[in-house]
């Protein structure tokens, strides 16, 4: 990859998703092929909010790579509790790490914390910002089930607050695909969200029904309401549950649908589709491990 970090879907062209996407299927295919090359490798975690695909992800991504980590764990239990700043806070863990993982609830975090640090930092997710390996293992499973051109998807739920649907968003712009997007009013995309698509070309079509489109669609990206990015509790109980996935929703969808999911689910995906063929939110998760690890092997290419 032609990066020192990865902070943002932005960043990404077409180029580069298809060179992670391949070393991704490699290792998946074969871990061992990059083990020698990796190997000792430290990586550091610093998540400064909750995490469990992500974070556990990464970790086994760098130890089938032949690596490790160093944690800085809970915010609770570090300097951060103390009042470290976050620059100070990466720039001690560099001293520790071949590479760092940020997750933080600010956005623009990540871009702050790359310009007082050396070594590569991946952004895990930067507040309402971005959230690019998510994006690029969400694209690694398209390309399983359905192509990345020719595409027709839909994304569905919090598109105001859900960092994994913008960064997802502006990485489709490199391919031939057409987004619909389905929320409730007050959660559409953010103007600045629908203004950089359309600087990027991007067919983007708007609705609040999923009926509209549904039968149209290779794919269903759904999201959780994310209680936690709402700033008044009563707005986030306004459209809590409207939108909801269950079987005979999916009475009108193709056949051939893929129905995915950033996970965590709360009630928007009913578990009676956990075992239709529709289903591959799972299979998505699983993916994070050989996409991480082939970001990880392309990154630190460049260090070794």
């Amino acid at each position: 990859m032609r990066h020192d970090h990865l902070l943002t879907a932005r960043q990404l062209s077409r180029e580069d998703i298809e060179e992670v996407l391949d070393r991704a299927a490699e290792l998946d295919a074969d871990p061992s092929a990059a083990r020698e090359r990796n190997a000792g490798t430290l990586l550091g975690l610093c998540f400064f909010e909750p995490s469990t695909r992500t974070k556990m992800s990464f970790e086994a991504a760098i130890k089938r790579l032949g690596g490790d980590v160093v944690d800085m764990g809970s915010v609770d239990s570090s300097s951060v509790k103390k009042g470290e700043s976050l620059a100070d806070t990466v720039r001690v863990i560099e001293g520790y790490a071949d590479a760092l993982v940020l997750r933080h609830p600010l956005e623009g975090s990540a871009k702050m914390a790359s310009e007082y640090v050396d070594v590569p930092i991946l952004n895990a997710g930067d507040g309402a910002g971005h959230h690019p390996t998510q994006t690029l293992l969400d694209l690694y499973t398209i390309r399983e089930t359905a192509g990345l051109d020719d595409l027709t998807i839909g994304i569905m739920g919090d598109l105001k607050y859900g960092r994994t649907v913008h960064s997802l968003a502006t990485a489709l712009t490199n391919f031939d695909a057409h987004q619909h997007f389905i929320s409730p009013e007050s959660l559409k995309l953010p103007r600045s969200v629908r203004y950089d698509l359309h600087e990027a070309g991007a067919n983007v079509r708007e609705h609040t029904d999923l009926e509209e489109v549904l039968a149209s669609l290779d794919v269903l990206y759904v999201t959780r309401i994310q209680r936690e990015r709402f700033p008044d509790e009563n707005e986030y109980h306004k459209v809590a549950g409207q939108y909801q996935i269950d079987a005979e929703t999916l009475e009108a969808a193709s056949d051939d649908l893929t129905v995915m999911h950033p996970l965590p689910r709360v009630d928007e995906i009913a578990p009676e589709v956990d075992d239709t063929a529709y289903a591959n939110y799972f299979e998505q998760a699983h993916n994070g491990v050989p996409v991480r690890m082939a970001l990880l092997d392309l990154l630190m290419e460049g260090e070794r």
